[in-house]
């Protein structure tokens, strides 16, 4: 027969009594007594720190394609250029105040194009630092780098000194840094004082663009017009989001956190998420209570949401660590009753 084992009722002791004996957990030769009182100490076992996945897939290298986009766009403005050479040219030989008015005007679209080209390279090195803070921030997260942390800090004010709407969050993480030991407890901190009312505003913008998209496609005529107007409510809803959490997208800037919110929403499975979201709605019969045209703006709506909740997750500076991630479920449910209230009237 096997020896049973004998279970302590509970007790309260103190460690100085004579009775406690404090036993080693690599001892495996130590038998358990009726007499004395045996405590065996766990082992430290580090806790599994959770970690947003990188948001935006790694590329290195210089592409044949930017070579290709680069090298037409130089020849377009070679082409450009020398077109109005040869019309100012052309104007002066007509008359002389006809080419003084052709030089001033050319030298005025030259000064506009040099303040694009300035300001769109600005706004793209401003998405990269707001990508670098994010994946600064994980990096901290698993390291718990003080110091590596006050820099993130440093950073993030820097951006939300533009937003007036955050002066109370700046003052009080201010206040409060000073208090933090870890690092990864300090990116919590500056995220739950200056992304809490962020994201709160993001939730707000991604929710008004799924129900406008909902209602413009189930009253529009046509595909076409549906599809150029969640388009564009694409566009505007990721430059709105760029803008709240500090960034500036030009076009440029604009078509290139596109492609990240594509290329998100493709390796988390995005789509795949509002598809199935879709169907446990149409189990439980609450797209059958909905005219064709509603369902069908139903899911234009879900799946602007779900690009949107992609944007968050690429325009963030930082993490979700101590907030938490917006859900698909919960816009659908404003989304719904939102349609709801449409069928009704």
């Amino acid at each position: 027969m096997s020896d049973r084992t004998h279970h302590r009722k509970p007790a309260a002791f103190k460690l100085d009594d004579p009775r406690v004996r404090v036993l080693d957990a690599d001892d495996e030769t130590v038998k358990p007594s009726r007499t004395k009182i045996q405590v065996m100490p766990e082992s430290d076992v580090p806790l599994p720190v959770a970690v947003d996945e990188p948001t935006v897939p790694v590329q290195r290298g210089f592409g044949w394609a930017t070579i290709l986009w680069v090298s037409l766009g130089c020849l377009v403005l070679l082409g450009l250029g020398l077109g109005i050479s040869n019309l100012v040219a052309d104007l002066f030989n007509r008359s002389q105040s006809l080419g003084y008015i052709g030089l001033v005007f050319a030298g005025a679209a030259v000064l506009a194009l040099l303040v694009i080209i300035f300001r769109e390279v600005l706004s793209l090195a401003r998405l990269e630092t707001i990508e670098k803070l994010h994946e600064r921030a994980n990096a901290v997260l698993v390291s718990d780098d003080r110091k590596e942390s006050d820099a993130i800090v440093r950073d993030l004010l820097k951006i939300a000194h533009e937003n007036p709407k955050l002066a109370h969050a700046r003052a009080m993480l201010q206040d409060h840094s000073s208090d933090i030991i870890d690092g990864a407890d300090m990116v919590r901190l500056a995220e739950r004082e200056l992304m809490a009312p962020l994201d709160q505003e993001a939730r707000r913008l991604i929710s008004s663009a799924a129900q406008r998209v909902s209602l413009v496609t189930a009253i529009s005529p046509g595909a076409v017009i549906d599809v150029l107007f969640v388009f564009a409510a694409a566009l505007r809803l990721v430059r709105l989001l760029a803008r709240l959490y500090g960034g500036r997208p030009g076009m440029l800037g604009l078509i290139r956190l596109m492609r990240h919110v594509i290329a998100h929403l493709a390796v988390t499975g995005g789509m795949a998420a509002s598809d199935s979201l879709i169907q446990q709605m149409l189990g439980h019969g609450i797209a059958a209570k909905l005219s064709a045209r509603l369902g069908e703006g139903l899911l234009n709506g879900l799946l602007t949401a779900r690009l949107g909740l992609a944007a968050v997750d690429v325009t963030r500076p930082l993490p979700f660590a101590a907030l938490p991630r917006p859900a698909l479920s919960d816009l659908a449910k404003d989304l719904m009753k939102r349609l709801g209230t449409s069928e009704t009237k």
